[in-house]
């Protein structure tokens, strides 16, 4: 929903009031997440997010990621979560690597 949709909305669904972010690019807090996507919303209308798979430990879920970006690079992603008790997120880590045209060993990274 924050990727594709609603960011506010998402914050009110889905993150805790005290929400630890360490993305450098983001700030702590619910309002630096709505800031910071409604800005690639605006700036990158045409990006594509393919959610490749979701792993759950816990109280962490991780999602691995494929995204496209409207030049044409891709990237792949790792998101980790940790959720409170009450089940909202409430910090946040990422990794973004930029998916090479060739590998040596011939797989996706996704």
């Amino acid at each position: 929903m924050a990727y594709r949709g609603n960011p506010s909305k998402a914050v009110e669904l889905y993150v805790g009031d005290e929400y630890i972010q360490h993305n450098p690019l983001v700030g702590n807090g619910p309002q630096p997440f709505i800031d910071y996507f409604e800005r690639m919303q605006r700036e990158y209308p045409d990006k594509d997010i393919e959610f490749v798979r979701a792993i759950a430990e816990g109280n962490l879920v991780a999602l691995h990621t494929h995204q496209t970006w409207p030049d044409g690079i891709e990237y792949v992603t790792m998101d980790f979560f940790r959720f409170d008790t009450d089940g909202k997120i409430v910090e946040h880590w990422d990794a973004l690597q930029e998916i090479p045209k060739e590998t040596k060993n011939g797989h996706t990274m996704y």
